[in-house]
């Protein structure tokens, strides 16, 4: 009788080689899908966030803690822009509340995951903001931090959403900037309210001192009647 074949070691090792691969090859379509499906669905909070829309602080905290938010790469600007715009309103609220150990926990968050945001994505106009916000929240103004501020006016200097967002954050340290930074502030609001932009500067406006409001209201007088008017409507309505 013939004798039984050996079997193939060779071929045997080959196969087993290739179902290991494959079963990673499923493995990463399916973590890419949960991955790729995690990134719009953060691409679409970014972009409601960046629409002014607003979260409460319970739900910012569960899409902050989600395991889907694990999904979410440093490279993936968009998304990650979205957990900075939810996490930055957590830590405001912390420090209003006097609950320090989470404003520290939350502006290192916000910080690490800035500059690594900005590993990948260097001309984002957006964090370097955020970060000179840390700087400011925690008190820090000198020259550093307006150099991140002027990083920002030098990558953005004429887009709205931006700069809707600078004047937010820089209003209130204004009287603290070197003067040429505090020429380009002042314009930016200016500039705003000329171009009819007006919810955002009013609301900087009567949150700030009267120190300030004085040479915010020098540059509205200098403005046309009907921007002027604009922005007058626009500060009755947020005082009604």
């Amino acid at each position: 009788m013939p004798s039984k074949p050996k079997p193939d070691l060779g071929l045997f090792a080959q196969r087993i080689f290739v179902f290991v691969v494959g079963c990673f090859g499923l493995i990463w379509a399916v973590s890419s899908f949960a991955r790729g499906a995690t990134v719009e669905e953060f691409r679409n909070v970014q972009d409601r966030l960046l629409q002014f829309e607003t979260f409460n602080q319970a739900a910012a905290t569960r899409m902050l803690e989600s395991p889907a938010s694990s999904y979410i790469g440093a490279c993936d600007y968009h998304a990650q822009r979205a957990l900075l715009l939810l996490e930055v309103p957590l830590a405001d609220a912390a420090l209003r509340s006097g609950a320090v150990r989470d404003f520290d926990r939350h502006m290192q968050s916000i910080e690490q995951r800035s500059k690594q945001v900005l590993a990948c994505a260097p001309r984002d106009p957006l964090i370097w903001i955020l970060l000179f916000g840390t700087d400011v929240e925690y008190g820090r103004l000198d020259g550093h931090s307006f150099d991140l501020l002027a990083t920002s006016y030098e990558i953005s200097p004429n887009e709205a959403w931006i700069a809707m967002r600078r004047v937010t954050v820089a209003i209130p340290v204004v009287l603290a900037a070197p003067e040429p930074m505090r020429q380009k502030i002042l314009t930016e609001f200016q500039q705003l309210v000329r171009h009819r932009f007006v919810e955002i500067p009013a609301r900087s406006y009567l949150s700030a001192p009267a120190s300030v409001r004085a040479l915010l209201q020098s540059r509205i007088d200098e403005l046309d009647p009907q921007s002027r008017k604009s922005f007058s409507e626009a500060l009755e309505k947020l005082r009604s």
